[in-house]
């Protein structure tokens, strides 16, 4: 079996998203789950604007928009079972939409409780529970589940929360995810530097807490990883990197795999540098954790993930002139979606013949999206205080 460094370094850019009216970062990907003859693959965008592009995965043109307004959107996810795609809104719910139909309305609408912000969701694998992060209001950190299951007797678009999270984070939930198979199990991420699990198939908040790990910093992507998905990796807005493995929760064994402070300074470039993390990927077939990270001037990092530390492997480049914000692997074809600050949404596949590609310049955004765009920080976490 092919490694996914081989892969990786085999990569090519074969389609670049052709311009849109209003160039913007692009902050997410995902595809869809569902593959139709005769219909064009989907591929939806989270973008700096606060909207919601589907392109088709292909030919990378934009097929229709959607629009959070006034509100902003957070977070693309499509359904695992059909081509609904859904996002968390500041406006306090979260919206799902046909990614087929061009229709600017939401299908159905998830209402959160008065005064919820949200920046983060997820939707389990089975497509019955959706949970979102809200931003800190007065003192309240919350994670808020809904039924997303369409009831053919229940005509209502619109559906109220089955309850909420309150008392394990003490800041702005900044990411859920939930299990790749196990639809009771979800964990999310804050500013407090708190990554939790949870069991939501148990009645009440306190029993359905499985185990908090300390990133003692804030929380900018979590993920699944390890046989059966029983380990969790984190990554920080200052560009730390944890890794724990809920095997050794019952026993003498440690549970944190790996601890790096700062990824920009642990590992070796040689001749390159590290600027960022941009977040995950673990491997099924060859059970690995690999992180991707990246350079202000649009290279693409990958790094092996082992209990003695992130090692890189291979790089890609000549395709982004600015940061890297998203990526999508296709597991199926081997094939990579990347999104980046110069507003280009790029189609890489292996051993394809490089086409003809001129490198956009980095966009200059406008003062009103900075609010939408992660900041990377340059102080090394190792001269921060320790709380």
């Amino acid at each position: 079996m092919e490694k996914i460094e081989e892969q990786f370094a085999n990569l090519h850019i074969v389609k670049s998203s052709s311009g849109t009216k209003e160039p913007t970062y692009l902050l997410g990907i995902d595809t869809s789950k569902t593959v139709q003859a005769g219909t064009e693959n989907l591929a939806a965008v989270l973008c700096s604007n606060g909207s919601i592009r589907i392109y088709d995965k292909e030919r990378l043109n934009v097929l229709r928009e959607f629009s959070g307004y006034p509100g902003l959107l957070n977070g693309v996810r499509f359904a695992n079972s059909c081509d609904s795609v859904y996002s968390a809104c500041t406006d306090g719910t979260v919206k799902c939409w046909d990614a087929r139909v061009a229709r600017e309305k939401a299908v159905q609408l998830f209402k959160g409780y008065p005064s919820n912000i949200f920046i983060s969701f997820d939707i389990n694998c089975n497509d019955h529970i959706i949970c979102a992060g809200t931003e800190k209001v007065d003192d309240d950190a919350l994670l808020v589940f809904w039924d997303a299951r369409m009831n053919s007797q229940d005509l209502s678009t619109t559906k109220d929360p089955l309850g909420a999270y309150s008392e394990t984070h003490s800041d702005d939930v900044t990411q859920v995810r939930f299990h790749p198979s196990n639809p009771n199990m979800v964990v999310s991420g804050s500013s407090d530097g708190l990554v939790n699990v949870f069991d939501i198939n148990v009645d009440n908040e306190e029993d359905a807490l499985v185990t908090t790990c300390n990133s003692i910093s804030s929380v900018s992507c979590i993920g699944w990883s390890g046989k059966g998905y029983k380990q969790i990796y984190c990554m920080t807005h200052d560009e730390g990197f944890y890794w724990w493995d809920l095997n050794h929760l019952d026993t003498d064994e440690p549970v944190t795999r790996l601890n790096i402070q700062d990824v920009r300074e642990a590992v070796n470039m040689k001749e390159d540098s590290l600027d960022y993390l941009i977040g995950g990927l673990y491997h099924e077939k060859t059970d690995t954790l690999h992180v991707i990270g990246g350079t202000n001037t649009g290279r693409i990092h990958l790094m092996n993930c082992s209990t003695s530390g992130l090692t890189h492997v291979t790089s890609l480049q000549g395709g982004h002139a600015a940061t890297v914000r998203s990526f999508c692997w296709n597991v199926q074809d081997d094939s990579l979606l990347t999104g980046g600050e110069d507003a280009q949404l790029l189609l890489w596949k292996p051993g394809a013949i490089e086409k003809t590609f001129t490198k956009k310049e980095s966009m200059k955004i406008a003062s009103s999206v900075h609010q939408r765009v992660r900041v990377h920080s340059n102080d090394s976490y190792k001269r921060r205080k320790k709380q």
